[in-house]
């Protein structure tokens, strides 16, 4: 019974700071839509160098736990940061603009069904196995909620007719699927690294991504700048205020505060659940785009958030089991 509170305790605990990185990590979202002027990976290079400067005084202030790390350690950090971050939000934010955000959107919401999927055949021996038989009932209930929603948002671009480009959307999914592959990456080698280093501090990691991001971020964003033509008035872009404003915000919200939150849910919730409570990103992200919008979801797409919420519901039931033991039983 005593060992039972802390692992409930944790669940709780675990589900409760994904749900704050998913509320942060959804404003990414709403940015590409709200700067359409700012191409894709300017608005990425500029949402990095906001998340570097921001970690530099918090790298000071924790300089102590930083030295701390080993040069294998900001290697992992700079490949997360490569990838995890520039990567991703370049693939991301190029898909919204050209497929808007709900299809984009969409498709990043199969990231649950993806991780769970990929972790629960890679990561078994650490994070014990949950059989197929438990896990599938949640995958589909998560997969038809994606399914209504993104059924809905099709339709709606479909009878916008002539607004309606096939290709340029088509393009767009694809981004996303490349933006898919980014996150379904980064979350597995992240936790890797989180399981690996209990005694690690997860803000520490955090600010430790931060730091590894500045200088690949402002060699992106010189470089950006070398080739975009003089139209996009450098180095601010036409809109300066609104573009730091928003760089500001989520390089804060989002990328180091949720990043934070992120480490705190990895460490405390097997790779397999973890990944599908990324589910949260995808419902405030929705609700974000409706509010932008300023119209009310659907009754399908309410029908369908309904069924990702139970799908999220339905996983955190379920009980890893340890591989050790199934085979030893065997």
């Amino acid at each position: 019974m005593s060992l039972a509170a802390p692992r409930a305790s944790a669940l709780l605990s675990g589900a409760a700071f994904a749900l704050a990185a998913g509320l942060m990590w959804g404003l990414v979202f709403i940015t590409p839509l709200l700067l359409p002027d700012y191409p894709a990976v300017l608005l990425s290079v500029g949402r990095y160098v906001a998340f570097g400067v921001i970690a530099l005084p918090l790298a000071f202030m924790d300089r102590r736990r930083l030295r701390g790390l080993a040069r294998a350690d900001w290697l992992e950090a700079l490949k997360l940061a490569a990838i995890g971050n520039l990567l991703y939000y370049s693939l991301l934010a190029s898909a919204i603009q050209r497929a808007g955000g709900p299809l984009p959107t969409m498709i990043i919401g199969t990231l649950p069904v993806v991780i769970a999927i990929v972790s629960n055949r890679r990561d078994a021996h650490r994070d014990g196995r949950l059989p197929w038989a438990r896990l599938l009932p949640s995958l589909a209930l998560i997969a038809a909620g994606i399914a209504l929603v993104n059924k809905v948002e099709i339709d709606t671009l479909r009878a916008a007719g002539a607004d309606f480009d096939l290709a340029r959307h088509a393009t767009g999914a694809l981004l996303a699927v490349g933006a898919v592959a980014c996150w379904t990456w980064y979350p597995l080698r992240n936790a890797d690294w989180l399981r690996a280093h209990p005694d690690r501090s997860p803000r520490t990691w955090a600010t430790a991504q931060g730091v590894a991001t500045l200088p690949l971020a402002l060699a992106g964003y010189a470089l950006v700048w070398a080739f975009l033509p003089a139209q996009y008035a450098p180095p601010l872009g036409p809109r300066p205020a609104v573009f730091v404003a928003a760089m500001v915000t989520i390089g804060l919200l989002a990328s180091w505060l949720g990043t934070l939150c992120w480490n705190e849910a990895s460490q405390r919730l097997p790779t397999t659940l973890a990944g599908q409570l990324i589910v949260f990103e995808t419902l405030a992200a929705l609700a974000y785009a409706f509010a932008l919008r300023g119209t009310w979801p659907a009754p399908l797409t309410l029908a369908g958030i309904a069924l990702l919420i139970a799908g999220v519901a339905w996983a955190l039931r379920a009980t890893p089991e340890p591989v050790a033991a199934e085979a030893h039983a065997n």
